[in-house]
Parts: C-alpha cells; sequence; structure tokens
C-alpha cells in the first residue's frame, strides 16, 4: 500500500503552465512529501489529442480520472499527477505524470513544449512517448524536442570541461540517467511486416531507428533524432495499438465498459500495463540513490525553480541540494529519536552513570540507524558529525542535570541526618568531658545511615568528603575543647581526622576516575557503532553507483554491437570510447571512499567528546 495517510482519489496539478510560465502545485508537492516509500515514476508524453491520458488512468486501474477531452482542444495542461500504490511491488508507490499535448495550436511556444518535454525525461523512470498512425520519419521529426535534450539538460555542474568536451562528456552520461523508453503507437492500422516477414513491435521500432550512411545535411537531419533515442535512453520498448472502437464511438471512449472496446485494443493494453507493472525501474538520481515520494517532491521544485529562473537544470546540483535538505531532515529527525528515548532518564535522575550511559548507547544506536534511512550522500560525514556533536552535548547536560540531582539529593540527605547533631551542638552538649567521643558516634551514625541509602547518583562520595571537609573545623573545636582527653590523646584524633578526610578524598577521585573511564569507553564504543553504520550506508551506495555504471555499460554494448552488424563501424569506435570511459568511472567509484572519510572523523570523535566530560574535569566550577 502507499504510505501516505490519505489516498489519492483524484490527479493533482504537480507543475502548472500558466501563460508559459511553469511553476509548482504545492498541494501535489504536499502529498509527495508524505510518501516515504521508493518511487516508480511514469510520464506520458507525446502530441496533444492522441490518448495519452487515456493509458494513464488504464495504469491507475481506473476508467476515469486525467480528463480525456473529446474536443481538438487540449484538456491536460503543464503535468498532472496521480500516486496509486504499486501493483506489483509491495511498498512501492506508482506515480503516473499525464503532461499537456505537446505542439498545442494554442500554446505558439515550442519552448514552453521542450520544457515539459524535458521535465517529464528528468522527474521519470519510465517515459512513455505516444503518437498516432506510424513510427515514419514524420513521426521522428516531431520527437524533436529529444535533439534539444543537450541544451536544456546538464549532469555536471560547469567547471573544469571546456564546452565542447563537457557537451561531448554529457551525451555520454545521459544514458546512465535516463528513464526507459516506451513508444506507444496509436490507431496502427499497417501489417508489421519488414522484408517480407512479419517482426515484433520491438523490431519495428528499431528497424524506424535504424540509421542511413553518409555525411549530407539531409542524412544528419535524418540520423539526428534517432541517434538521440539511441544514445540517451538505457532500454527502448515499443507497442502498437489498433482503433479502440468505431470512429463514431470516439467521444465517448471515458464511458465506455472496457468490454465494448475492441479486443485487440484491449489485449494490447494489458500487455502494456503488465511491462510497465514488471520493467519500470525504481525512480533514482545520479549516483544510483533511490528516490522517495519526498525527494522527488525535492527534485520537482528544484527543476522547475531553475527553469523559472532561466538556468539549465543540473542533475549534480539537483541531487547535492535534495541531499543538503534530506540530510539536515535527517540529523534534526535522528536527535529527536535521541532526545525523546532519553526523556525517561530525566524523568529518573538521579541515576549511576551505568543506568545513564546503558540507555545513552541503546538510543544512540536507535537515533544513528534512524540517520541512516534518510541521510545520503554524506561522504565527508559533515551531518553524522553534526549529529553525534548534538547527541553528545545532550547527553552531556543529561549528565550534568543529574549530577546536579544527585548533589541536591545528597546534601539533603546529610543535612537531614545531621539535624539531631546541629541541635545539640546549640544546646552545647558536646561542649563538656567526653564530648568529642558522643561527636564521633553521632557523626559516624550519619555517615553510617547516608551510606545505607540507595539511589544516591555519582556525586555521593564527593559530597560526602565536601561535607566531612565542612565538619572538620567543627570536630576540631570539640576535639580541642574536651578536657577529658590529654594532649597526646588529641593529636592522635587529629591524625585520625586528616586520614578520614584523606581517605575519603582518594575514593571520592577513584570514583570520578571510573565514571570518566566509562564515559570514554562509551564514547568510543559510540564512534565505532556510527562508523560502522556509516560504512556499510557508504557501501550500500557504492553497490548503487556501481549497478548505475554497469546498466549503462550494457545499454551502450548492446547499442555497439548493433552498430556493427549494420556496418556503421566508424559511429560503433567512437561509442567504445564512451565505453572505455564508464568503465574508468566504475572503477574509480569503487575505490576508497571509505578510509578518506574515516580517520578525520575518528579525530573529530575523540575532540567532540573532550565536551561531553567536560563537566566532570571542571568539578566544583559547575556546582
Amino acid at each position: 500500500m502507499n504510505n501516505h495517510p490519505n489516498p489519492m482519489k483524484s490527479p493533482l496539478c504537480l507543475i502548472e503552465n500558466v501563460h508559459g510560465e511553469l511553476r509548482t502545485g504545492e498541494q501535489a508537492l504536499e502529498y509527495l512529501r508524505g510518501i516515504s516509500e521508493p518511487v516508480v515514476v511514469v510520464a506520458v508524453v507525446g502530441l496533444y489529442r492522441t490518448g495519452k491520458s487515456y493509458l494513464m488512468n488504464r495504469l491507475a486501474g481506473k476508467q476515469t480520472g486525467f480528463a480525456l477531452g473529446n474536443t481538438i482542444e487540449s484538456k491536460t495542461k503543464g503535468i498532472w499527477m496521480w500516486c496509486v500504490p504499486h501493483p506489483k511491488k509491495p511498498g512501492h508507490t506508482l506515480v503516473l505524470l499525464d503532461t499537456e499535448g505537446l505542439g498545442d495550436v494554442d500554446k505558439g511556444d515550442s519552448k514552453n513544449d521542450a520544457w515539459i518535454f524535458c521535465l517529464a525525461v528528468l522527474l521519470s523512470s519510465t517515459l512513455v512517448y505516444n503518437s498516432r498512425g506510424t513510427i515514419d520519419n514524420q513521426a521522428l521529426e516531431k520527437l524533436h524536442y529529444v535533439t534539444e535534450l543537450t541544451e536544456q539538460i546538464r549532469v555536471k555542474s560547469s567547471g573544469a570541461s571546456s564546452a565542447g568536451d563537457e557537451e561531448d562528456e554529457q551525451d555520454a552520461q545521459f544514458v546512465k540517467f535516463f528513464p526507459n523508453f516506451v513508444w506507444t503507437v496509436r490507431d496502427f492500422t499497417l501489417e508489421r511486416i519488414i522484408n517480407d516477414k512479419d517482426v515484433t513491435e520491438d523490431d519495428y521500432l528499431n528497424f524506424a531507428l535504424n540509421l542511413k550512411k553518409g555525411l549530407g545535411k539531409n542524412v544528419i537531419n535524418y540520423n539526428l533524432p534517432r541517434q538521440c533515442i539511441r544514445n540517451y535512453f538505457p532500454s527502448r520498448k515499443c507497442f502498437t495499438f489498433p482503433f479502440p472502437t468505431a470512429p463514431e464511438n470516439m467521444k465517448n471512449l471515458e464511458s465506455m465498459d472496457v468490454n465494448d472496446l475492441c479486443l485487440e485494443f484491449r489485449e494490447t493494453a494489458d500487455r502494456f500495463c503488465e511491462y510497465i507493472f514488471t520493467e519500470s525501474r525504481v525512480k533514482t538520481v545520479k549516483g544510483g540513490q533511490v528516490v522517495n515520494g519526498r525527494m522527488l517532491s525535492h527534485l520537482v521544485h528544484t527543476y522547475v525553480d531553475t527553469i523559472a529562473r532561466g538556468d539549465v537544470p543540473c542533475l549534480e546540483n539537483a541531487v547535492v541540494a535534495i541531499a543538503q535538505i534530506e540530510n539536515q531532515a535527517a540529523v534534526k529527525e535522528a536527535f529527536h529519536v535521541y532526545k525523546s528515548g532519553m526523556e525517561q532518564v530525566l524523568n529518573e535522575v538521579p541515576l549511576e552513570l551505568n543506568e545513564i550511559l546503558s540507555q545513552h548507547k541503546k538510543i544512540n544506536t536507535m537515533a544513528t540507524e534512524e540517520f541512516m534511512k534518510r541521510s545520503f550522500k554524506d561522504e565527508t560525514g559533515v551531518y553524522l558529525k553534526e549529529l553525534a556533536e548534538t547527541i553528545d552535548k545532550h547527553c552531556a547536560d543529561i549528565l550534568h542535570q543529574n549530577d546536579q540531582a544527585s548533589e541536591k539529593k545528597c546534601r539533603k540527605l546529610l543535612m537531614d541526618f545531621y539535624a539531631p547533631v546541629a541541635q545539640k551542638l546549640q544546646e552545647g552538649r558536646y561542649a563538656q568531658p567526653g564530648g568529642y567521643e558522643v561527636y564521633c558516634r553521632d557523626r559516624d551514625n550519619i555517615l553510617a545511615q547516608y551510606h545505607k541509602q540507595a539511589n544516591k547518583g555519582v556525586r555521593a562520595e564527593d559530597v560526602l568528603e565536601e561535607f566531612m571537609k565542612e565538619r572538620s573545623a567543627e570536630s576540631n573545636s570539640i576535639l580541642q575543647a574536651d578536657q577529658k582527653l590529654t594532649e597526646n590523646e588529641k593529636r592522635i584524633q587529629e591524625e585520625r581526622e586528616r586520614t578520614a578526610l584523606m581517605e575519603q578524598r582518594v575514593k571520592a577521585e577513584q570514583e570520578k576516575k571510573e565514571e570518566m573511564e566509562k564515559s570514554i569507553e562509551e564514547e568510543r564504543r559510540s564512534q565505532r557503532e556510527r562508523l560502522k553504520q556509516m560504512e556499510e550506508k557508504m557501501e550500500e551506495e557504492r553497490r548503487q553507483q556501481q549497478k548505475e555504471m554497469q546498466l549503462a555499460i550494457e545499454s551502450k554494448l548492446k547499442e555497439q554491437r548493433d552498430l556493427l552488424e549494420k556496418g556503421f563501424k566508424e559511429k560503433a569506435d567512437l561509442l567504445n570510447e564512451e565505453i572505455q570511459q564508464l568503465k574508468k568511472e566504475k572503477t574509480k567509484s569503487s575505490g576508497g571512499v571509505f578510509k578518506d572519510f574515516v580517520m578525520p572523523l575518528l579525530k573529530t570523535g575523540t575532540e567532540v567528546f573532550s565536551t561531553f566530560l567536560q563537566y566532570k574535569t571542571m568539578g566544583k566550577v559547575l556546582k
């Protein structure tokens, strides 16, 4: 099921086209932002009034939805979207995009058509080109938009390469990022016979895309759209549809029962839907990153804004922009997981350090896992570092609050136990011979009661040391005033007092040291866990990138074999240069990116944790 809480009952306008200006439909973007599932995006393009909307309705499993219209006026303006649960891939959403008809006489602006076509290519994982009649030279000339894509899409941000080199390089790169291509021919009445042999629909398309030999202007113009389709799209598929019904019934197509349509048309439509459901890939962006609904909304917004500014959409820049948005959100969501999970700790302070660190360990791992689910292309670990710092600072704050709660509780306990002693001091009960012995007995009783108390927290020994130190002047005063004791006995008792105070100080310092060691070890463990999860994440991203490269190489190799079979050795040799370049990129992308990332983060982690434990080393400064 589509994991959006509200299923989409009818299409929404994703990109409005108002007087030739494109702008995003906020309601549609908001809906996409609610989809965290991977999306399979199928867009249909083609001349107006060729039946594109009918195909989209069939894919949605509905009779109506996208407006069909029964006049010469184009019904669809801009790009309309319909999100439905994917019928073949559980946990995926099928996003259907119906574009306005190309060549609408009412528009009179071919540039606007070109941008609609360009956006359909950029946003989809399968592009359906819908036409009528036959695939002939006239039909291919009407698909001139495909020859303009190099002017309307950049793979990389402008930089190192010269303009010419950059264009050549981008031509070779398009196949990695472009959608699969499906040509649907409507109202097809011819027999599919080539050289006196019955051929398949795919053979028919490939025959129509055959190149001519020669260098003349007419040959170059003839080959250009064919060569672009062959070079840019990783796979090609064709479906030829007969008339769905008698011409006089076409205006009632939307209301007609499916069973009243031509049997061959229904069978072709079923094959088309089955192919789209089975073969259409999940939408990805440069680097092989799988796109969900939320990320698709970012893509739409980024590309439309770029076009509105008069700039050329860039695949690399779009990925960088999405990564920044998603990674910032990933940090925020992951920290929310940590903060919410640690609220119980704050409600139960004071606690022993082991209890806090145990909870910190569990929730920190959960938070990092949440970060990894949403983040991508955090290749330098900037956002993981930000999350680690934010979590560590919050944990330090919790530890400090725990410290204060422990100190408050311990002081209250000692003062409650000390109250009777203070009363006796006020009454002068210790100011008589033998008073020191009585005082020591009462004081020892205070310590015994204090030690019996559970859940005092991390400052128990430290506060006790301070209490004993505060009482030392009082104890010495009573000792010196006790006439029962000799001077020698008083010296012995003074030494015992100093020794007891020193022992308590050592005990308190030892407890601090042990807590420090536990905390540092826990932070090291947390760093190892973060790095392990990051390594797994980057390895998955590397596999996605390798898969992207391999699909591109396989597509180019297939095209190269076809060119060699048809006698285009020079073109096949040029294609070989592209193949070798892709292979080099694939080898390069399999290298040790992670090694360049690990050591700086490890070093940073140690530095970050120095603030995590600072309150411990500062001691009473924070009291």
